[in-house]
């Protein structure tokens, strides 16, 4: 089980395809037809992929640190973390990056965990808000840092492939704890390391 798990109530496999069969009838079509019949099946298993992050303990991720960093304590930044999401208000694709950055106290963690965190955090239905705080806060309590800095960059699909159908809009948001929040300077020096992927990147 996870943190936030919410598949203790998770319905069978059957059921599930059985609502993609619904769903496919209440579009206008068939899915008795030859190119539909796997499709439950295959919607199904793309979406144990797409939110396997309910399956997922992210406080155990970062859960092994390193402490011989020869004195270490300056910024550790990681740029350009590609992830996929999905909105939880129309579970439409969100697509973007993850900027991370934290001054290390005593501690460091591999930063393959760090890109692992987003995954899993993306790999749920999310709000690009909470996905972004839910990031610092978990370095933040796993690495006690003197600091942490989060920018996430977003094209949101319910917003380019529906409703106001308006494309090339890139959502940004931050979450600055410790010296990030308090330190302009180290705020400016984070974010100049980041840059501005361009929203082609993120595509």
């Amino acid at each position: 089980m996870t943190d936030e798990s919410t598949k203790t109530g998770r319905p069978p496999r059957e059921e599930a395809e059985a609502a993609v069969r619904t769903l496919i009838r209440w579009t206008g079509d068939d899915p008795d037809r030859e190119g539909l019949l796997d499709t439950p099946s295959r919607v199904v298993r793309a979406y144990e992929e797409w939110y396997s992050g309910y399956d997922v303990d992210t406080a155990g991720i970062l859960g092994r640190t390193f402490d011989e960093t020869d004195g270490y304590d300056e910024m550790v930044a990681l740029r350009n973390v590609r992830f996929e999401s999905h909105c939880e208000h129309h579970m439409a694709p969100v697509i973007g990056r993850c900027h991370i950055a934290y001054l290390p106290r005593s501690r460091v963690v591999g930063i393959s965990k760090l890109a692992r965190m987003v995954e899993v955090f993306a790999k749920r239905l999310q709000i690009q808000e909470r996905l972004t705080a839910k990031i610092a806060d978990t370095i933040n309590t796993a690495l006690e840092p003197r600091g942490v800095g989060v920018v996430v960059e977003a094209t949101h699909h319910c917003m380019t492939t529906r409703g106001i159908h308006k494309t090339g809009v890139t959502m940004v948001t931050s979450r600055m704890l410790g010296d990030f929040r308090t330190k302009s300077a180290t705020r400016r020096e984070f974010l100049s390391h980041i840059g501005n992927p361009t929203t082609s990147e993120m595509s």
